[in-house]
């Protein structure tokens, strides 16, 4: 319910808010967890008020987890073997370090006796000698040094501070992606997430071997500072206990740790930045009023053809084989122009996958031929596979083979991005780094929110939209939209939005949620091509007479540049106070009687269109071209000037200031003007530069 939620969180941005929902579920979850540690340490009677105060002043679950882990139910360890036996006053005793007799004669007493051995004696209680017993000894004292919560929280702090990770090959003779850390090392505190990310997969693919350097003569002497207390007959003992908890024990679950938590971080971030460039992606410009052809490249199989009309209705496919082996140019050519006068076809959409620039020389070729004004598109087909095969596909075209699919999808995603892309897996529309290897859940839940935002700032119409396009309005599931649309076949268009309520399952809460994002041209009222929600309708309409205007006047487009004139000249403050209503509310449907029925994706960069190839051979150094940014990563962007691979623009050619954040300059989807600074022919390979362009 936009209206509401703008006066209640004071106009932040979705983005804002997510991020403050998932941080308000991980204090809910962190103090859940707190309560069951306490609750689980109660239990087994050890609770004190120290234990206590210290839950009360954490504030990451790592560090709960640290307080909690003395009093871990453990698997069976030296450490629980060595209790089993009855060794746990001796530990207390080295670790006091205050007897005088001799630690051998103390140990005496707790071997078994031979007497006290029978038949039902279990193994695992029988001490055979004063080593064992020593042994186990240490053993415990090993477990309650690497369980020390402040030892722990301390020695995290050194190695975040002043560790590296550092990374060398498994096969130092093969190339491969990961070549750049064959031997590379970096801060800890430093590394960026892209990084982690590389060197997670390249460890997991056996390329690289990964380890944290950290300074363990400190750290051990930290811990022998802290435990040893002065010189004793106990001192060896406890030097080799420490250096053995540290090898044995602590390094090893320390290691796991601070690797999860860079990991975890790394994937938060590469999540973000998948959003971030998401959203850009899905509220492209749309391509309105074209007759567009679908050109889905290929080899052996065929390029797939199919023609849409400027509503998106299918109106002829083909397939076509002017690429190898078949090489059928002449023919594909007499076919696509066929086409392109049967149907009007004023922009080809050609997709960037496999074969895609061969393609794109056959078309700019094809397009010199004829008299016809056509130009052409790269089209990213990032998911027209998966969606080609999937249930929502065969249930649209049900006639059409799987593999002519991508190329109406290609096409359709050129004409409304928003539309079609809603139909595809979010995070298989690939704008992102490491998609495949952060946690998919959060990825989803992330993109889904992405999609959630993208659709309900551009409102949906109700009469056209499709059921994927209404089950990401606010308040509409999956169900409510195939209602919607079962009502709408059976009753004919819906004509105002509250005749919505009528639709099955959709009841009060859900149309209040809904309501504002929904659009009804040509419907009774005409406030309901806007997203003016009809709580606030009575408000509207007062406006509207205040300046002079009535409701109808939005239809009318001469008098629509005299409303947005007038209310360009109302007091805010003045206005609010009179018609009794919040000014932020009263800013959003000053904005939306402006411009009434507006698609904010106008206001995008529009798509680049081409008449003519441009071959990597033709590149030079120092060439200045347009592009179109195709994805942003944290080290940079990736940027189509129409040759086979993107350019890079490095993080470090973005501006001539510095840049923190790529997506701070430069969002996906952007017209950009590079600068050509770098060729590798071999590795087919651009520099480009924003610098000075």
């Amino acid at each position: 319910m936009r209206v509401i939620e703008k006066k209640l969180h004071g106009g932040l941005s979705d983005e804002t808010l997510r991020e403050f929902g998932e941080r308000l579920t991980y204090l809910r979850n962190l103090e859940a967890r707190k309560e069951e540690v306490k609750n689980s340490i109660e239990a087994q009677g050890k609770l004190t008020d120290e234990i206590v105060a210290s839950l009360e002043l954490v504030n990451t679950l790592a560090e709960v987890e640290d307080i909690y882990r003395p009093y871990k139910q453990k698997k069976k360890t030296r450490a629980t073997v060595a209790k089993a036996k009855g060794l746990e006053p001796l530990a207390n005793i080295i670790l006091e370090q205050k007897e005088t007799t001799p630690i051998e004669e103390i140990a005496k007493a707790y071997v078994t006796k031979p007497e006290n051995i029978n038949e039902n004696t279990p193994k695992e209680a029988i001490v055979k000698n004063v080593e064992e017993a020593l042994q186990g000894a240490k053993d415990i004292i090993a477990e309650i040094i690497s369980d020390n919560p402040e030892y722990r929280k301390q020695i995290k702090r050194r190695c975040y501070r002043e560790g590296f990770i550092v990374t060398k090959a498994t096969k130092p003779e093969e190339k491969t992606a990961y070549n750049m850390y064959y031997e590379f090392s970096e801060k800890i505190n430093q590394i960026p997430s892209h990084r982690i990310l590389a060197i997670n997969r390249g460890e997991k693919e056996e390329y690289l071997k990964v380890k944290l350097d950290k300074n363990e003569e400190d750290i051990i002497n930290y811990i022998k500072k802290d435990v040893i207390k002065g010189k004793t007959q106990f001192t060896e003992i406890l030097e080799d206990t420490i250096l053995d908890s540290w090898e044995r024990l602590i390094e090893p679950s320390i290691d796991r740790e601070i690797r999860s938590d860079l990991t975890e971080k790394a994937e938060i971030q590469a999540i973000k930045v998948f959003g971030k460039n998401a959203k850009p992606l899905l509220l492209a410009a749309p391509l309105k009023g074209y007759t567009v052809m679908g050109f889905d490249p290929a080899y052996r199989t065929g390029c797939k053809i199919a023609v849409i009309d400027e509503t998106g209705k299918l109106l002829d496919t083909t397939t076509v084989y002017p690429t190898e082996p078949q090489n059928d140019v002449e023919g594909a050519k007499a076919k696509l122009k066929e086409l392109i006068k049967k149907y009007n076809v004023n922009v080809i959409a050609i997709g960037n996958g496999t074969a895609s620039r061969e393609s794109e020389s056959f078309v700019s070729d094809m397009i010199k031929e004829i008299k016809e004004d056509v130009h052409y598109a790269i089209v990213s087909e990032a998911g027209a596979s998966v969606y080609s095969a999937s249930k929502l596909a065969t249930e649209e075209y049900p006639d059409i083979n799987v593999s002519l699919r991508g190329a109406i999808s290609i096409a359709r995603r050129l004409q409304d991005p928003l539309a079609e892309l809603v139909k595809i897996d979010p995070k298989a529309i690939g704008v992102g780094q490491y998609q495949h290897d952060v946690d998919q859940k959060k990825l989803t839940e992330s993109l889904t929110g992405v999609v959630e935002d993208a659709v309900n700032e551009v409102g949906v119409d109700v009469n056209t939209a499709t059921p994927s396009l209404l089950s990401y309005v606010s308040g509409i599931n999956k169900t409510i939209a195939g209602n919607i649309v079962k009502y709408r076949d059976e009753n004919g268009k819906i004509k105002e939005r509250k005749e919505l309520l009528k639709v099955a399952k959709l009841g009060k809460a859900a149309f209040e949620q809904c309501a504002g994002f929904i659009r009804i041209p040509g419907g009774k009222n005409p406030l309901e091509i806007t997203a003016v929600h009809p709580e606030s309708y009575e408000i509207a309409e007062k406006l509207l007479e205040k300046i002079g205007y009535k409701a109808n006047d939005l239809l009318d487009k001469e008098k629509i540049k005299e409303i947005r004139s007038s209310l360009e000249n109302i007091k805010l403050q003045e206005t609010a106070k009179e018609l009794e209503v919040g000014e932020m509310t009263l800013k959003d449907i000053i904005e939306e009687l402006s411009k009434p029925g507006r698609d904010p994706r106008d206001e995008m960069p529009k798509q680049i269109l081409r008449a003519d190839v441009l071959k990597f051979e033709d590149l030079i150094e120092g060439m200045v071209l347009s592009g179109t940014v195709r994805n942003v990563t944290d080290f940079g962007a990736f940027v189509d000037i129409g040759v086979k691979h993107d350019g890079l623009v490095h993080i470090s050619e973005l501006s001539n200031s510095f840049v923190k954040n790529p997506s701070d300059v430069v969002s996906v989807g952007d017209i950009v003007k590079v600068k050509v600074i770098g060729i590798d022919s071999e590795r087919q390979k651009v520099k480009l530069s924003m610098k000075d362009v």
